[in-house]
């Protein structure tokens, strides 16, 4: 072959310094969104502005509470809100939801996670019928049932004690948390299963081999929710409790409320520092926890 036959190189033009050749024009090629910008920036004043006006009150003096702008920062600011809550059994109270919530997310999913399991993988009448009383659970409001709950309570000599408030709990995340590991189980291929049936694995080695291992996602949205059920409880904690020993962060508030008034500034105080512990487990989570909301009813 002569040199005149030969084929040209074709001259590509090279993308900008530190650009991947794929994505050079991606950013013209994206439209801007000015309504979901406005809507965004509207969202986060939302959000901000009670979270500033509670954190602003807090380190406002008492008699001053109630006399000021609640979105102008207080002029003398002062922690001493936050030495009154610290020093108003704040720690006893955290210790208790610290319990409830890890024994209320241990019971979730030990007892969800096999039953999502056998409602995926078992297809009789048994299985399909306490799947849907699973799913009944979802519609049945925790009020209309308080009433029963307080005396199997109190017939088990449960009340006034922290077993009172994780059980109840406990049954009433599971609902949500059956339909959260369902969908993320049915994700796992046919495939999977059957390969791991030819090499004589078990359904038990399945559980905790595959199973566990694939649906992470599911598990991680699971601990969350239940874990934001349990530190948020009000309703069991309020009626199956009476004395400080098992009294939850929620009830500690109470100490701020007498029948004289209402020491705002250490009520928000104790708001505040409430809020940071599942606060943090949500930001470091919370992809895990849209993620597992997002796939829910998608197959």
């Amino acid at each position: 072959m002569s040199h005149d036959t030969l084929p040209r190189p074709v001259k590509t033009a090279r993308p900008p310094a530190g650009q991947p050749a794929g994505r050079r024009r991606t950013h013209w090629t994206r439209r801007a969104n000015p309504l979901a910008g406005i809507s965004s920036a509207i969202w986060l004043v939302v959000v901000i502005v009670p979270i500033y006006a509670m954190i602003s009150a807090s380190l406002t003096k008492q008699d001053k509470a109630l006399g000021s702008n609640a979105l102008k920062p207080p002029s003398d600011p002062t922690l001493d809100n936050y030495n009154t809550v610290l020093h108003n059994g704040f720690g006893h109270f955290l210790w208790n939801t610290v319990v409830v919530a890890a024994a209320v997310v241990a019971i979730v999913l030990v007892l969800c996670v096999p039953f999502a399991y056998v409602a995926v993988r078992t297809r009789n009448i048994w299985s399909t019928s306490a799947f849907r009383m699973f799913l009944m659970g979802v519609a049945i409001p925790a009020q209309a049932v308080v009433v029963p709950l307080y005396l199997m309570i109190a017939k088990l000599n449960l009340y006034d004690s922290l077993l009172a408030i994780i059980l109840p709990t406990a049954a009433f995340a599971m609902p949500v948390s059956v339909l959260i590991l369902t969908s993320t189980l049915r994700d796992i291929s046919e495939e999977m299963y059957e390969a791991m049936a030819l090499d004589g694995a078990s359904t038990t080695r399945m559980l905790f081999q595959l199973v566990i291992p694939m649906t992470k996602g599911g598990i991680s949205t699971v601990v969350i929710y239940a874990a934001l059920q349990a530190w948020n409880g009000f309703l069991f904690p309020l009626i199956f409790t009476q004395s400080d020993g098992p009294r939850v962060l929620t009830l500690g508030l109470f100490n701020y409320v007498s029948q004289f008034g209402v020491n705002i500034p250490a009520l928000l105080a104790s708001v505040v520092l409430s809020g940071i512990p599942i606060f943090a487990v949500y930001l470091v989570a919370r992809r895990a926890l849209v993620g597992g909301l997002m796939g829910v009813g998608g197959k």
